[in-house]
Formats: C-alpha cells, structure tokens, sequence
C-alpha cells in the first residue's frame, strides 16, 4: 500500500474515533439519558448516543472517503466503489455504557475483501485507543504511548478467559465454553470490547464468544492480529462474519481451547 493511503486510512480511522469519541461522553452516566430497545424479548438496548456517534462517524466519512462502503451496527450498510468498507461499532457495550461501567468502547475497522486491515479499540472515558494494522500495535492512554504485545505461550490451567455472558450462545456453545472455563485458572465476565484489547495488551489470554457480528469483532482482529494473537471462530477458520469467536493471545492457547471447544 503506497505511505499515501496508508497515512489516509490511519488519519481518518482517528479522526473517526475522535468524534464517536466526542458524541458519547456527554451521555456517558447522565442518568437523563433515553434507552429503546431493539429486540422483541429480550433487551437490546439502543441510546440516542449510539445513533449520535455513528451519524458523527458517517459525516467524517462522506467528507473524508466518500468512496468507500460502510457498515454500521445502527444505521445500517452503504456500499463503495473502493474495495475499501468502514466496519463500525459506535458503542460496543451499550449495557456497560448504562451501568457506568467504563469498558465499553468505539470500534472502528477498515476492511477489504480479506478482512481487517487496521481497527481501534477506544474507550473515550479513560482515554485508552487500542490500535493496530498496517504496521503499527500499540496503546496510547493516560500514561502515554506503549506498544501491544500478546502473552506468550503459557499452560491453559494459568491462563485467564474472558466472556461478556455467563450465557454463551446456545445452550451447546455454553456447555462447550464451560468445559474450557473448568480447565482456565481464572474466567471473568462482562467487559465487551475491552477484553480483547486486554488480549493485544498482554493481560488476558483467551476471549471466547458466540453470536457476534461483523460490527463486533472487525476492529478486535485488527488490533489483536497486530500484537502477535490470533483471532478465528471456533473451528479455526476466519471470523470475518462474526457468529463463535475465539480470540487468543497465542497459537498454543488457541489450540488448547480449540480442542475442548470441540468437544
């Protein structure tokens, strides 16, 4: 890829970041704040912050790229002529966003016809962007800048496994996961995008999900491929299209989950 385009797709992923970044925070533990829910059953909740951070992410697109595609967990897909689609997720963890909790985050992922090519993880209210692709992986934060590195290879019985659900998927995929939780020394649960980047930052080993979308987890490879990890469904194959994820520090972890995911 010519600096050029490369430099264009790195600026504009942040300039992306920066204004979901600037939409979010005012509604961010504002107990006024309004929720719908999208789902028939169950709660799938939706704020007027989701839908203001990705119309701001869209609006830095049309000036910015206007000639690449975009799919957007809210508002839906628009095709390109580039080859190039923006993969974004304007607040991933809206249930931590209404809790409080601040590990929700800004996924944003530029994509081609092979998947991911760079993404960021940014959570705008401690101020950490997670980036990684086209040569770079690393965090700046409060503490400054730092690079991203995976965990090296370490016994599944010393690793540490994160899901947001102590539901996983299907009661199947719950069976599955809680074979591989029995054998990880620690499991915790709830933290959305933030564990994964706690993958690319070498504190987490494993992140094992199910039913994710491609808005879900386009961003997550980016970074987490970036730092030496490795991210695929639960057969080993791409997860472009989201659905069981596995994501994992490193190819021997990766293995030893893989086996007792399988059964």
């Amino acid at each position: 890829m010519p600096p050029e385009d490369r430099d264009s797709l790195i600026a504009t992923a942040h300039a992306l970041a920066d204004a979901a970044r600037a939409a979010t925070l005012p509604h961010f533990r504002d107990s006024a704040l309004s929720v719908d829910s999208k789902g028939q059953g169950d709660f799938d909740p939706v704020t007027e912050a989701d839908r203001g951070a990705e119309a701001a992410m869209r609006a830095v697109l049309a000036e910015r790229r206007p000639e690449d595609g975009i799919l957007g967990e809210e508002l839906g897909q628009c095709d390109g002529q580039s080859g190039l689609t923006w993969v974004l997720d304007p607040i991933d963890g809206t249930r931590g966003f209404l809790a409080g909790t601040p590990t929700w985050g800004v996924l944003v992922a530029v994509s081609d016809a092979n998947g991911p090519v760079y993404g960021i993880i940014d959570q705008p209210y401690i101020g950490e962007r997670f980036c990684g692709g086209l040569g770079e992986a690393h965090l700046d934060g409060p503490h400054g800048r730092r690079a991203l590195r995976s965990r090296a290879a370490r016994p599944l019985d010393e690793a540490i496994l994160f899901t947001t659900f102590p539901e996983v998927g299907t009661a199947d995929e719950e069976r599955a996961f809680r074979r591989l939780s029995g054998k990880a020394r620690l499991t915790r649960y709830g933290m959305d995008c933030y564990a994964y980047a706690l993958v690319a930052l070498g504190q987490v080993d494993l992140v094992v999900e199910a039913g994710l979308h491609p808005y879900d987890i386009h961003a997550p490879i980016a970074v987490i491929e970036a730092a030496g990890g490795l991210v695929t469904d639960w057969q080993g194959r791409p997860v472009h299209g989201g659905g069981q994820v596995i994501a994992a520090a490193n190819a021997q972890v990766h293995a030893a989950a893989l086996a007792l995911l399988a059964g």
